[in-house]
């Protein structure tokens, strides 16, 4: 028994129990974390090990400091957010923009010592957060929609035109969606991870036999060399960070999405494990951000993105899973899976991109369940988050999407005659948002 860990012995079955059903149900993030990476230009077998030992570490640490059965790993979101909005959109390096990520995570622990998080916490508006979660939840979507073909560049006039879906590589994606989503409406844990399996192995198959152009001949050795870490550890740029000015309102934004993920899982979590006191208060929730916060600080210097709680930790919850041993459990599988890194690392990108397309469709899905807190029939709510959502959407840029919420609101708040209802803390991050358009490097 781990010291400070309150299981007792007849639970200790069910606590690691609950870990390995939590490491099956988010275990889909070391496939998909280095393939959204990898378009940043970050190698993607060194991506897939920080992908690891940041969810490993940043676990474990959770059980032992924080006490508490949930799981951490990067962000989905945040990792297209930096690979798509940062290094693709504003031209920086992945080594500054991770960076960035590192000074995110050290201002997130800032304001949790501080005692400034209340504050923050009433200064966005829930559905504004909200959207944010339903914006980047339907980029996830195209991007597996993209990768698999399904979606294409279209004609001028027509940004995007339907693929050519009678290429076996299309099919074995829609069976792999259809075969995901199944385990999921049945509630089966771990069913993103079993979808990318199966597509995994459909490709297999059909690779072998012949047909499409991106399926492999050949499997790769399942044994091998551990792909080198060290092309991504401590690779972070501090200075490219705090010297490319456009990256200033984006760390603010990197620091918000990770503080407003954290903040909304972590209460969600902790209710449905019991841990909410009669007022609804969560106590132990200052160490559980504490420890995201240096989790994403840790990442950075290990190579990847922003890394936070995940919503997954539920499932170990459902099974039982109360004390740090759950999540003590859980980062030492995520150890483990590094003996997987040789086999994935060694299957072709583009193949990768088809197999990761079913989860990016299935966590899409998942993040547009916090629509029903948009009250689209009030204008001060609809407008902010439609544009939101469009503009994410429209220009494939999160950022932009992002910074069209943070200035709209207030705007809109203003012309209804409510502008005393912004918080102060509103109409600066309304300033960030102008500042982004102005500093915005265009092409």
């Amino acid at each position: 028994m781990v010291v400070g860990l309150k299981a007792s012995n007849g639970k200790v079955k069910v606590e690691v129990l609950a870990g390995i059903t939590t490491f099956l149900t988010m275990a889909y993030i070391i496939i998909v974390n280095p393939v959204i990476l990898s378009a940043a230009g970050m190698p993607l077998g060194p991506a897939m090990v920080a992908t690891i030992m940041a969810a490993a570490i940043a676990t474990i640490l959770t059980g032992v400091y924080a006490r508490k059965p949930f799981a951490m790993a990067p962000y989905m979101g945040e990792n297209a957010f930096f690979a798509f909005a940062v290094v693709a959109a504003l031209g920086v390096t992945w080594n500054a923009a991770l960076g960035a990520v590192f000074i995110a995570g050290i201002i997130f622990l800032l304001v949790t010592i501080s005692g400034l998080r209340m504050a923050l916490v009433r200064a966005i508006p829930p559905f504004l957060a909200a959207s944010w979660a339903v914006a980047i939840g339907l980029f996830l979507m195209f991007i597996g929609l993209a990768n698999a073909g399904i979606s294409m560049p279209g004609i001028p006039g027509a940004p995007v035109t339907i693929g050519n879906l009678a290429k076996p590589e299309a099919i074995i994606v829609f069976i792999g969606i259809a075969v995901t989503l199944f385990l999921h409406i049945r509630r089966v844990p771990g069913s993103i991870l079993i979808g990318i399996i199966f597509t995994m192995a459909l490709g297999f198959a059909a690779g072998f036999m012949g047909l499409g152009e991106l399926l492999p001949r050949q499997a790769p050795p399942v044994v091998g060399p551990i792909p080198n870490w060290g092309e991504v550890l401590l690779k972070m740029d501090l200075v490219g960070a705090v010297s490319t000015f456009a990256l200033i309102p984006i760390i603010v934004v990197m620091f918000l999405m990770d503080f407003l993920d954290t903040m909304g899982t972590a209460l969600g979590l902790g209710a449905k494990a019991g841990f909410l006191d009669e007022k609804g208060h969560f106590p132990g929730l200052e160490k559980v951000m504490q420890v995201d916060a240096v989790a994403t600080a840790l990442g950075a210097v290990f190579g990847t993105s922003t890394t936070g709680t995940y919503i997954e930790s539920a499932a170990g919850i459902e099974q039982g899973g109360r004390t740090g041993l759950t999540a003590i459990v859980t980062g030492l599988l995520f150890l483990a899976s590094l003996a997987f890194t040789p086999f994935f690392s060694n299957l072709p990108a583009g193949f990768l991109q088809l197999i990761a397309a079913p989860a990016l469709v299935a966590v899409g899905i998942m993040m547009m369940s916090t629509i029903h807190m948009i009250d689209f029939k009030d204008v001060t709510q609809a407008i902010p988050s439609t544009l939101t959502i469009a503009f994410m959407l429209f220009t494939y840029n999160i950022g932009f999407g992002l910074a069209v919420g943070l200035v709209a609101y207030p705007l809109v708040m203003a012309a209804a005659g409510k502008a005393r209802e912004v918080h102060p803390f509103m109409w600066a991050l309304w300033v960030l948002g102008i500042l982004l358009f102005i500093i915005y490097p265009y092409h």
